[in-house]
């Protein structure tokens, strides 16, 4: 039975061992570019860890991995592009290496390449596999358009995030805990817990990256702290504090997210601060883990790699970077 640590060595040596290459070089460069740089690596772990909850063998499952971590990667690239972020993992965005055009077209090429990764091994479930990565895709882009939409909207509410963020982030964490269990052949009943584990731990783990993108340390985060005040995003911890505030204070915090001034990450952080704002998010990224324990629980599953599945999950709810 490996631990997650071993697991993710392993993964990564198969990362190095896929090289992507073709002609021009030039597209597939930014691929292996990006996918060299540190990373945590959580939604190929988990699907990894998931299949060794059911079988120890996880032979089938690497290349589905790297089709997750590849896509995962993909919505990097854009992401990237739209959020005109110069960092990405402590080193220059895709799009600010090479070039904006560059980066969309490797893009477009990995979202290809992640669908004939995941076809690698056939097996009982790979018509399932096949169609909940595809639903996933779609769900991470409707995410994304909210994402969007929410700059130009004044009627976002807490919940309209938490549904933006479960399609985003959480849904792509979930369905490589479904695709992993499916891989070794659990039943979907068990494959379909661990979506919905996956699923309530993603809105947990996006809440905790919310609090690190405002409070987080630049070093151990690998990217410039307060990139979300600085654009205006509506995160939880901006509707919060318009929950809490009230009259002329209201008004000039709305004026003042959507500023542009020199001190406006500081002025706003200390805003949500002196409100609470960050232990009200601290609590509600607790409860959405506690929701997602739950679902483990009911897993029924007997085996010592659950064991190592979950101190792997105790690392990701109070992370630092």
């Amino acid at each position: 039975m490996k631990s997650a640590d071993q697991i993710k060595k392993e993964f990564e040596d198969y990362i190095k061992n896929h090289q992507f290459n073709g002609s021009p070089q030039s597209l597939y460069d930014p691929i292996n570019y990006i996918l060299s740089l540190n990373a945590k690596r959580a939604r190929p772990n988990l699907l990894l860890l998931s299949h060794q909850l059911f079988e120890e063998d996880m032979t089938s499952s690497f290349s589905k991995a790297l089709a997750i971590e590849v896509f995962h990667n993909f919505t990097l690239l854009h992401d990237d592009i739209m959020d005109e972020a110069e960092v990405r993992r402590g080193q220059p965005a895709v799009h600010k290496k090479y070039n904006v055009n560059t980066a969309i077209l490797s893009g477009d090429v990995m979202m290809t390449m992640s669908m004939q990764l995941m076809d690698l091994h056939e097996s009982e479930n790979s018509t399932l596999i096949r169609e909940l990565f595809m639903q996933a895709s779609v769900a991470i882009c409707e995410g994304q358009m909210m994402d969007m939409d929410f700059e130009m909207s004044d009627r976002v509410s807490i919940m309209d995030y938490v549904e933006m963020i479960r399609k985003k982030t959480a849904v792509l964490l979930g369905v490589s805990m479904q695709i992993g269990a499916l891989s070794a052949d659990a039943e979907k009943e068990q494959a379909q817990r661990l979506y919905q584990f996956g699923e309530q731990f993603g809105i947990s783990f996006q809440i905790q990256d919310d609090l690190l993108d405002t409070f987080g340390d630049e070093e151990k985060v690998g990217k410039e702290i307060g990139g979300d005040i600085r654009q205006g995003k509506k995160t939880y911890l901006y509707l919060k504090a318009l929950e809490l505030l009230e009259g002329s204070a209201k008004i000039e915090f709305k004026e003042l997210y959507q500023s542009s001034t020199n001190d406006k990450v500081d002025k706003v952080k200390a805003i949500f601060k002196s409100n609470g704002v960050d232990e009200y998010a601290r609590q509600l990224r607790d409860a959405y883990h506690d929701l997602a324990l739950g679902h483990l629980k009911q897993l029924n599953v007997e085996t010592p790699a659950l064991g190592k599945l979950v101190d792997y999950l105790s690392l990701f709810i109070k992370r630092e970077y």
